[in-house]
C-alpha cells in the first residue's frame, strides 16, 4: 500500500541519524531526571497537587521525554520539510503528484513518529524506570487505550504543524509562526507543567485546547485517569480535534493552492 510505503520509508530515513537519536536520548534523559526532581519537591510541599501523588508526578515527568519527539512539540518532521518546500516553490511538485499532499506527509510523519516512538521514546522511559520509581498501566484498557491514543497525539500535533507550515504560502517562511505555535505547545499541552495544576478556568481552557491532546490525555490516559466510558471520551477528544485540524488544513491548502505562484518565477 502506497502510505505503508511512505510511512516505512521515513521510518528508514529518521533511523539513519543514529548519533543525532544517541544525542537526543541523553537530552531528554537529562531533562527526565531534573524535571523528576523539580517535581518530587512540588510535590513534597503538596501530596495530592493535581490528584497525582509523586509516582504519577514522576511518571508523567518521564511519559512527557517519550512523547516529545514522538509528537514533534516543538516542531519539526515532515511539516518543516512542507515549510521549505513552500519556500522554495518545490510544492509545486507535490501538487502534482497522484496523492493528496496533506496524506502524503501525514503518513511521512506517521512514520517519523513510530522511529522516535521506539528510540527517544522507549530508552529515556527505561532510564526513568530504573532511576526511579514508574507507575505502569494498572489494565489492559489503559495500555491499551494508550497505544490508540500516541497515534491520534501524533496526527493532533500534525494538523497544527501542517497549518503552521502553510503560512509560509502568505509569509514565504513559516519561522515566526513556528516559533510562537512550540511556545503555545510547551505551555497548553502540559510539557511544561500538568495542566491539572492550572487553577480555574486557565485549567478548563487548557484542557480543552488541542495541545492537550498531545501529552495530557495520552498521559493521564496511561496513568488510569481515564477509565470506562471516560477512557472512551478521551479518545473521542482527541480524534475530534484531529478531523478538526484535518479539516482546517485541507481548507487551507484549497485557499492556498487556488493561484500557486512559485517563488521566482
Amino acid at each position: 500500500m502506497l502510505y505503508v510505503a511512505i510511512a516505512t520509508r521515513a521510518f528508514r530515513r529518521y533511523s539513519t541519524y543514529r548519533a543525532a537519536t544517541l544525542a537526543g536520548v541523553f537530552t531528554n534523559s537529562v531533562f527526565g531526571v531534573i524535571y523528576s526532581f523539580a517535581y518530587l519537591a512540588l510535590w513534597d510541599a503538596n501530596p495530592t497537587a493535581g490528584g497525582y501523588d509523586k509516582v504519577d508526578a514522576v511518571t508523567y515527568v518521564w511519559l512527557g521525554q517519550a512523547l516529545l519527539m514522538t509528537v514533534a512539540l516543538w516542531g519539526g518532521g515532515t511539516t518543516d520539510d512542507l515549510a521549505e518546500r513552500i519556500r522554495s516553490g518545490d510544492v509545486a511538485i507535490d501538487l502534482y503528484r497522484p496523492v493528496g499532499v496533506i496524506q502524503w506527509y501525514l503518513a511521512a510523519d506517521l512514520g517519523r513518529a513510530a522511529y522516535h516512538l521506539l528510540t527517544r521514546g522507549l530508552a529515556p522511559t527505561v532510564v526513568g524506570a530504573v532511576l526511579f520509581q514508574i507507575a505502569m498501566p494498572d489494565s489492559p484498557a489503559a495500555a491499551l487505550g494508550f497505544l490508540v491514543s500516541v497515534p491520534l497525539a501524533v496526527v493532533v500535533s500534525f494538523g497544527l504543524r501542517f497549518l503552521v507550515a502553510s503560512t509560509a504560502f502568505w509569509l514565504l517562511d513559516a519561522t515566526g509562526a513556528r516559533t510562537l505555535s512550540g511556545a503555545l505547545a510547551i505551555f497548553f499541552s502540559g510539557m511544561a507543567l500538568p495542566l491539572v495544576l492550572f487553577p480555574g478556568w486557565l485549567g478548563i481552557l487548557a484542557e480543552s485546547l488541542p495541545w492537550s491532546a498531545m501529552i495530557q490525555v495520552p498521559n493521564d490516559i496511561w496513568l488510569g485517569r481515564h477509565t470506562g466510558v471516560d477512557l472512551l471520551g478521551a479518545l473521542a477528544f482527541q480524534a475530534g480535534w484531529a478531523v478538526v485540524l484535518l479539516a482546517a488544513c485541507w481548507l487551507v491548502l484549497a485557499r492556498a493552492t487556488r493561484k500557486v505562484v512559485v517563488q521566482g518565477g
